[in-house]
């Protein structure tokens, strides 16, 4: 049986203009279950979630909506990470990155990760941990495992304009975990459960920030607006 998840805070920023729209988001992420509360914010565009419910799915109710989301915090301080994954495969360098992992620390030795991919084959996947966040050669050279994760199976057929046979998976878990201990490490998903190869899905693990700590809205380095980046990220097929 599943372990059970406990509740968290996940901040994200969503175009609200009326309560109209704060009628419609609250009504479907509510629709997901397993959510505690709901509070939106008009004026700055925002809206806070507390349940046990993936931030990749409360993401989807949102877009459901016809709108989009970006998350801007989860939990509490110094207590979320994120990687970014991307195949090294000289084939998929025109769209690299096929998923996303996100970890939320909900106690010191306890981890949630919501791990989501896209445009892979269908089939058995198996995620892990590596010691090394070096990916000079992918996922090739990112160490040796120091964590197995539990296998995720990619079986929900995509709807592509180009008429590609890809598939997609979601996959929110809890594992046994410091999180201290897998920053600056890789996040790797592999076809093999002992084997990486140069189309592995890999991305190094970063802090991000938690719940209420990110209130930036113009990057200083691009002077890009959080929306101007999130145009970016769709395009680099980052989602959620």
């Amino acid at each position: 049986m599943p372990s059970k998840i406990e509740s968290f805070e996940t901040v994200y920023n969503v175009p609200l203009t009326c309560d109209s729209c704060v009628q419609s988001v609250t009504n479907a992420v509510k629709s997901l279950g397993g959510i505690d509360s709901v509070s939106c914010d008009i004026e700055n565009k925002r809206v806070s979630v507390i349940g046990s419910v993936a931030p990749s799915k409360i993401i989807e109710a949102i877009q459901g909506t016809g709108r989009d989301a970006i998350i801007r915090g989860t939990g509490k301080a110094n207590s979320a990470a994120v990687s970014i994954l991307e195949s090294f495969a000289p084939n998929d360098k025109p769209a690299p990155v096929k998923g996303l992992a996100r970890f939320v620390a909900i106690s010191p030795t306890e981890v949630l990760i919501d791990m989501t991919m896209s445009g892979v084959e269908k089939g058995t996947y198996y995620p892990s941990i590596h010691a090394s966040g070096n990916l000079l050669d992918g996922a090739l050279s990112t160490g040796a495992v120091i964590r197995e994760l539990p296998p995720i199976s990619a079986t929900e057929k995509e709807v592509r304009c180009d008429g590609a046979n890809t598939y997609r998976s979601n996959e929110f878990i809890k594992v046994p975990l410091d999180i201290s201990e897998v920053i600056g490490r890789s996040f790797v998903i592999s076809k093999d459960p002992k084997k990486v190869f140069i189309n592995s899905l890999c991305g190094v693990v970063a802090r991000s920030a938690g719940a209420w700590e990110n209130d930036k809205y113009v990057c200083a380095c691009t002077g890009k607006t959080i929306w101007q980046e999130r145009v970016d990220a769709h395009k680099r097929g980052i989602t959620h």
